[in-house]
């Protein structure tokens, strides 16, 4: 069993060392939570229930603590996806939900998988999500002060369970100040992807993710025999012409754990119920 998670850029919001080390320990309780959780439960299960943490928690930028976007509002993306059947589902721009990772989940059993706008948000009213507002003081302040983020946070995790099966997850609150109908990475191929052989979430600036196809390139070359240090290498390298800005993590059906980023400093954590990593 393997677990890694990720909360987008340590450079999305406030630098000091105490926020800092306030992410760490989150990254810290809540990859080892997921670890526990992944012990009974599928991967699949697991994504989920290690994004919901993450965004519930206002250190990361999904869920509750999202961006506002520029005409004042919150809409959040996120996506699920099933190595085993390959089944992705998504909701995209979703308003006032406190969980859209789990919206995402419930679309995993339909035919029409991935929602987007107000149809996403019926769609969560209909299916019991009641109207949860994500705004914290901190975006507030942001917004009315027009201090742009740097638009690179989202937050994600990877699980490969006891049966050897994957599953992906990712969420993002927005980059802050966007033109209203932007769509992310994170509920398409290029940030959320997952196969039978490798599973990998992004974060970063979601229209560099989109152009280099990230997610979706990585699998797509670890099912076709690279390592997967290769394959994340090579992907990367594709960023450099237009110094695309992104970070990932994923895990390979045999157990390796990797990730890498294009600009100082994803925030990340993995476990395997011995060895624990996060980021410095």
């Amino acid at each position: 069993m393997k677990l890694i998670i990720h909360g987008g850029f340590f450079s999305e919001s406030s630098t000091n060392h105490e926020t800092k080390v306030a992410k760490q320990q989150a990254l810290e309780r809540i990859v080892k939570d997921s670890y526990e959780f992944l012990k009974t439960h599928s991967a699949l299960e697991t994504v989920v229930y290690a994004v919901s943490l993450l965004e519930d928690d206002e250190l990361f930028n999904a869920g509750f603590g999202s961006q506002i976007q520029s005409d004042g509002k919150i809409r959040m993306s996120a996506a699920l996806m099933d190595g085993a059947t390959q089944k992705m589902s998504g909701v995209i721009n979703i308003e006032a939900v406190k969980n859209p990772i789990q919206v995402a989940e419930v679309l995993l059993q339909y035919d029409d998988r991935i929602l987007g706008g107000s149809g996403a948000t019926h769609f969560a009213r209909q299916n019991g999500f009641e109207k949860y507002s994500t705004e914290i003081p901190q975006r507030r302040a942001e917004y009315e002060a027009k201090r742009k983020a740097s638009g690179t946070g989202t937050v994600g995790c990877v699980a490969l369970d006891t049966n050897g099966k994957l599953a992906v997850a990712t969420s993002t609150g927005g980059k802050g100040f966007e033109i209203p109908g932007r769509i992310s990475d994170s509920a398409t191929v290029a940030g959320n992807y997952a196969n039978a052989f490798c599973g990998v979430s992004l974060t970063g600036v979601g229209e560099d993710i989109v152009s280099n196809a990230t997610a979706a390139k990585i699998v797509t070359r670890v099912t076709d025999g690279f390592s997967i240090q290769e394959a994340f290498t090579k992907t990367f390298n594709e960023l450099k012409p237009y110094d695309g800005f992104a970070g990932a993590i994923g895990i390979d059906h045999k157990g390796n754990v990797f990730h890498q980023d294009s600009h100082p400093s994803m925030v990340f954590a993995s476990f395997d119920g011995e060895n624990f990593e996060v980021f410095q």
